[in-house]
Parts: structure tokens; C-alpha cells; sequence
């Protein structure tokens, strides 16, 4: 085997909608103020009773059946994710431990918003150099733990839950070379931090980087996968907002690609976001198997990573 796929995905939401007109009765704000500059109109708020880990296994069993497999096929766990409240055991064991994974080695990646393109390079890495037979890779964030409810800047962004992909070893490499980097310097404009912590970034910094910076940056994803952008079949990017979106795969120049846009219903989810609106493309048949797809992360650290995949 000299490469890897994605053998199947899944996805998963909590059950309570948070609408713009709800949050116009907790901060000062409107349905209009909100799509009119970020593009959300509704997202999906986890319970209390509803930690990281639930959110993330019940993507990953989706996943997992999607693919016709059994938990005792998986011998890596990777989650991405940024809001685990504590430090052991981490999101990878916990959610082996709710699905039944025998022995997997058990990881979670940190690269906020960015993560799950991360850990998706990883863990091509690892199946193409025989470390893993399969693996099972999951961007889940319950960002309304660490949101500011008081901040209309920031509250009216963010949404809860995970998406996940089955990665196995393939004849032909159906996961494209990884394009990935950081912007260290700038890494304050956008934090977790503090006790508790709390999500704020620097929106018009980090707006002026995606819409500038990153175009170029997701080309040279393309060309990694000896691709143009017109051959796109699809774009995933990391959904923080649909101002930030629309402009970006406008200046990619994917001209007959299906551009996700799930942030308008769930917001921004994080590491949750890319693997979440990849997902319901699948589900809903906007893109077929074997077509090309970018996906591609950017935000906290100001990280970025991103690679051309064949669907499912």
C-alpha cells in the first residue's frame, strides 16, 4: 500500500438550536447585526450533561459504520480539539473507552481551528509509513464551555460538535500532501486562555490575514496534489465565517467546486467545523465519491494546514 483514503465519515450535532433571535435576548444584538456580518443564523449548543468526548463518539460510531467496520478495526484515535476541560485521560481514550476500541493508540491534537486537517496529515502519516492500519480521525469542539455570553463580538459565533473520518491504507493516495504552517507572532488574535478560559480574538486581524494571506496559500495546497483549483469538485474551509469564506474560495479561483457554507447553520465549531461540513456534503449527495476536495483549516495560532482528499 503506498497510500491512504478516507473510507467513510460521520457527523453529529446536539439537539438545541440557538437562533439569532434568541441571542438578541441575552446581549445587545439582532438577527440582522449577525448575518449581516458573520453569516450565522442558527447553531447547535451542547448540554451540560453533553461533555467533548460524547459529542466526538457519537461522529466517530457514524463513521465507523459508514465504513462497514467494527471498533476493534481502529488501532489510532486522533482528536482534535480544543476545549477538553481536563488533562487525562484525553479525548482519544475517552472516546476509544464509549466505543469499544481494544488497544489504539490514543492522541489529541491542538491546533484549534486548524486541527482536524492536522490530524488527518498525521494520521495519513502514520497509515503510509505502517504505523497504522486504520484510523479514526475527529475534529470535536464544545466552544460554548469556553464562549463569553456577554460578548456579543464573540457569542454570536460559535457552536458546538464533531465530525469524524475513517482513514486506511490504499493502493493509490487518496489523502493529498499536507500544506502546513503558522504565523507564530501573530498567534494572540486568536486565544482560549485564562481561568475559566475564555475565547477572543482580534476579528479584523484575523480577517485581513484569511482574506489576504491564505487564497495563495490553499493554491499551493492544490498544486502539492498536482491539481488546479478548477478541478475542484468541492471546498471545505475551516467555517468561522461566512464573510471570511465567500471571499477566500473566490480568490482560490475553484470555479466549479461546491463551497460549504455550514457555518450559516451550525456556526463556528472549530475542529469540528471542516470534518462537520464535509460530512453533510457527502450525506447530502452535493459531491460524489472519488471527486477532488480541499480542505483546509486555518484560525487559533494562526495555524493553517490543508490538503486535496478524495471523496468518499
Amino acid at each position: 500500500m503506498n497510500g491512504s483514503r478516507i473510507a467513510a465519515v460521520g457527523h453529529y450535532q446536539p439537539a438545541k438550536v440557538l437562533t439569532n433571535e434568541d441571542l438578541a435576548g441575552m446581549v445587545d444584538t439582532s438577527d440582522e447585526w449577525i448575518t449581516s456580518r458573520v453569516g450565522i443564523r442558527t447553531r447547535h449548543i451542547a448540554g451540560p450533561d453533553e461533555p467533548v468526548d460524547e459529542l466526538a463518539a457519537h461522529a466517530a460510531a457514524k463513521a465507523l459504520a459508514a465504513a462497514g467496520l467494527a471498533p476493534g478495526d481502529i488501532d489510532l484515535v486522533l482528536v482534535a480539539t480544543s476545549t477538553a476541560i481536563d488533562r487525562s485521560p484525553n479525548m482519544a481514550a475517552r472516546v476509544a473507552a464509549r466505543i469499544g476500541i481494544p488497544s489504539p493508540a490514543a492522541m489529541d491534537v491542538n491546533v484549534v481551528c486548524a486541527g482536524f486537517t492536522h490530524a488527518l496529515a498525521t494520521a495519513d502519516h502514520a497509515v503510509r509509513a505502517g504505523a497504522a492500519a486504520r484510523a479514526l480521525v475527529i475534529g470535536a469542539d464544545k466552544m460554548s464551555d469556553v464562549t463569553d455570553w456577554s460578548d456579543r463580538t464573540t457569542c454570536v459565533l460559535v457552536g458546538d460538535g464533531a465530525g469524524a473520518a475513517v482513514v486506511e491504507a490504499s493502493e493509490e493516495a487518496g489523502i493529498g500532501p499536507v500544506l502546513w504552517g503558522s504565523v507564530p507572532e501573530m498567534g494572540h488574535a486568536v486565544r482560549i486562555e485564562g481561568q475559566p478560559a475564555r475565547f477572543a480574538q482580534e476579528g479584523q486581524s484575523v480577517y485581513r490575514w484569511a482574506t489576504t494571506q491564505l487564497p495563495a496559500i490553499a493554491r499551493r495546497a492544490c498544486e502539492r496534489a498536482g491539481l488546479a483549483p478548477e478541478d475542484l469538485a468541492g471546498v471545505v474551509l475551516h467555517q468561522a465565517n461566512l464573510r471570511i469564506i465567500e471571499p477566500l474560495a473566490l480568490k482560490l479561483g475553484a470555479v466549479n467546486a461546491v463551497v460549504a457554507r455550514d457555518v450559516s447553520e451550525s456556526g463556528n465549531t472549530s475542529a469540528a467545523s471542516i470534518p462537520l461540513a464535509f460530512s453533510k456534503l457527502v450525506e447530502q449527495g452535493r459531491i460524489s465519491s472519488g471527486d477532488p476536495v480541499l480542505l483546509f483549516g486555518f484560525g487559533g495560532n494562526l495555524s493553517y494546514a490543508g490538503q486535496v482528499v478524495r471523496c468518499p
